[in-house]
């Protein structure tokens, strides 16, 4: 069975088993860590797209 068969209830369910192992206050920490790591990998993404396109340009004007 894949994901497809998690309904919302069990989805909850996960959630307020995880809440009560973890504690509310490590899992906002944690949420914060995880955002604070997506940022920074969409702006690796950004400078390396830009990068790459400063780095064609060059090639091109020669």
């Amino acid at each position: 069975m894949g994901l497809s068969g998690i309904g919302p209830g069990s989805l909850i369910l996960i959630l307020v088993i995880v809440a009560l192992l973890f504690g509310t206050k490590r899992l906002r920490n944690l949420g914060g860590d995880i955002g604070a790591a997506v940022k920074s990998f969409r702006k690796g993404v950004k400078d390396e797209d830009s990068s790459n396109q400063d780095q064609e340009s060059n090639h091109s004007s020669r």
